[in-house]
């Protein structure tokens, strides 16, 4: 498909269109298929695989990213404050293979994917890779036998998984056009009732669907430099409020660059050059010019940008703008009564 009709493709998939209608047969047959599955984990013909300890499932329904690592990383934030051991696994979009691998600080984002990456770097808490959900866990598990809970990044469709709660996010795109691939952005029927299992958590404004759940509040939180990031600094509102009347470049390799461009405008910082990048860009080229000057990239984009290449006299000083992703208490206090009833109570007390 050429990048042009794509994009009206995926500009259909929010609001409809006569391209997006030709596709509804095959919609209807990806219906059937994910029915059958359904229907066979229902009768206990196929059944999720066991692990020692609880899993957390955080995923969405619709295509491209919905802020599950945002969330993943504010619930790890809130796991450790109540004392539990967590680890993650993720399948790790965007590496060089399938096969489980440990996530280690030094690790190459290509050959353990960004996020995966972030996620160790941001939290410290152990992380394993893998298509295959159920070996990467047991693999985790193994090297690290002391964690008492596994999250999983991404993974609602992967049916051999087991969960003990599934956490859906949506941003504001909502279900689209409520139809499932590829008439639409779904990977999975809308459902108007979920089981008590669920949680939602909007990345949005507003609920963007008629499913009850909670808000998240999302903002800036600062910038270093991608060197001091790389040595583990946090990043502080005043470097990047200090960024305000310069002239400055920004790139994004995400699902939604605009939404990072227009949040750093949002701050009063004059944007010349926008570089809007295809999600999990492995920045093997450079998309900006060899003039010095100051460059905003995401903490996603961080892990694959060497401390090497903060800051030469042939190139732009690069700044790591964070993400301050903060769900509202209702959904913390969710999430605490739910490990309860997992017999994590004692931990969270």
């Amino acid at each position: 498909m050429s990048p042009s009709l794509a994009q009206t493709l995926q500009a259909q998939w929010l609001t409809g269109g006569a391209l997006s209608t030709s596709l509804l047969p095959l919609s209807g047959l990806y219906r059937l298929l994910w029915a059958g599955r359904s229907l066979l984990y229902r009768l206990g013909i196929r059944k999720p695989e066991a692990l020692p300890v609880p899993v957390i499932v955080v995923g969405n329904w619709i295509v491209g990213g919905a802020g599950k690592t945002p969330t993943t990383l504010a619930m790890l934030q809130l796991l450790q404050s109540w004392g539990i051991r967590a680890g993650v696994v993720s399948r790790g979009y965007g590496r060089e293979d399938d096969a489980v691998a440990l996530v280690q600080r030094d690790s190459a984002a290509r050959r353990v994917g960004d996020e995966p990456l972030l996620i160790h770097l941001r939290s410290g808490v152990p992380v394993a890779v893998g298509r295959d959900r159920v070996a990467a866990a047991r693999a985790l598990l193994q090297a690290h036998p002391e964690l008492q809970l596994l999250i999983s990044d991404d993974g609602l469709q992967h049916g051999r998984l087991p969960r003990a709660l599934s956490v859906l996010v949506f941003d504001s795109r909502g279900i689209g056009n409520g139809h499932v691939l590829p008439a639409g952005p779904l990977r999975q029927p809308f459902q108007a009732q979920l089981p008590a299992d669920h949680l939602v958590l909007y990345n949005a404004d507003r609920p963007s669907t008629a499913l009850p759940g909670f808000l998240a509040q999302r903002m800036l939180a600062g910038a270093v430099s991608l060197q001091d990031w790389w040595a583990g600094k946090p990043a502080q509102l005043e470097r990047l409020q200090a960024l305000r009347g310069r002239p400055l470049a920004a790139a994004a390799g995400m699902a939604q660059p605009a939404r990072f461009f227009d949040m750093l405008e949002a701050c009063g910082l004059t944007l010349q050059a926008r570089h809007a990048l295809p999600d999990h860009y492995d920045f093997a080229e450079h998309p900006w010019g060899a003039e010095p000057g100051d460059l905003l990239v995401t903490e996603k984009d961080a892990v694959k940008l060497r401390p090497s290449e903060a800051s030469t006299a042939s190139g732009p000083r690069i700044w790591v703008v964070a993400l301050d992703f903060r769900p509202e208490a209702a959904f913390a206090q969710a999430l605490h009564q739910r490990l309860s009833t997992l017999g994590l109570a004692s931990a969270t007390t």
